[in-house]
């Protein structure tokens, strides 16, 4: 507003000055008050502000475009951002979504390795996942008639996870591999590593008699005898205890 009051001032003032040389050129008073010389210098005096003028304007108009282009730059610089702004924004979004799905698969993985209940003959107890699945694949192969494998899943599962809530049941089916192969005194080792870690183990009596046919297998006799009265007298109600004392009567 202030640019085009000046503008304005600057036109009328414009015309001012030429009025008065129209004036000057055309009245007859004019000319009778000035001599040749002095008209000739208001005449060159009022062509030199009317130029001075003309300047004035141009540099205005010159001030004029630079603000428009510098507005113009602005803008294009809000633009600018406001994309940079608009990537930026997407770029975090992505982020967040990778960080999401980068958590949930940590905790994925986490819960592999968290412990949760099981239950393996008659006890419950807490068990690793991997834990439980070398449990579960080892038995698996024992079940299948194969023992050797089966042997050593159990061997490498008793290693791996020696305070196991399946250890007592890991040791009476290995020792239950070992019978099957032949191997007789590895056998008789399990079977009494159970009894001496959790004789009130669920296959505790079915342990002991296992013990007692090892040794008989090995020609131990009076051992065997010994196994299987001791059976009778701690496991009484037991199955392996009808079994015990059939044997009991075959040996005597």
């Amino acid at each position: 507003m202030q640019r085009y009051n000046s503008l304005s001032a600057l036109n009328r003032t414009r015309l001012r000055v030429l009025s008065a040389i129209v004036m000057m050129a055309f009245s007859g008073a004019s000319h009778a008050l000035f001599e040749d010389g002095d008209a000739r210098r208001a005449i060159l005096d009022l062509r030199a502000r009317s130029e001075q003028l003309q300047a004035a304007d141009q540099n205005t108009l010159n001030e004029i475009q630079q603000l428009r282009n510098s507005l113009l730059d602005l803008q294009n610089q809000i633009g600018a951002l406001r994309t940079e702004i608009a990537t930026l924004r997407g770029e975090k979004e992505e982020l967040n979504r990778l960080v999401e799905q980068y958590q949930q698969g940590v905790d994925s993985r986490l819960r592999q390795f968290e412990p949760k209940p099981v239950e393996s003959d008659g006890m419950a107890f807490q068990a690793q996942p991997a834990e439980q699945q070398a449990y579960e694949s080892a038995l698996n192969l024992l079940r299948q008639g194969e023992f050797e494998s089966s042997r050593d899943a159990f061997t490498t599962f008793l290693r791996q996870y020696p305070q196991s809530g399946y250890s007592a049941s890991a040791r009476f089916w290995l020792g239950n591999a070992y019978y099957a192969t032949r191997q007789y005194q590895p056998a008789i080792e399990q079977f009494n590593a159970l009894l001496a870690s959790n004789p009130q183990h669920a296959r505790a009596p079915e342990a002991a008699l296992s013990i007692a046919n090892s040794q008989i297998e090995l020609k131990s006799v009076d051992a065997a005898r010994k196994t299987l009265e001791n059976l009778v007298t701690v496991y009484p109600d037991s199955e392996a205890a009808v079994a015990a004392r059939e044997r009991l009567s075959r040996l005597r």
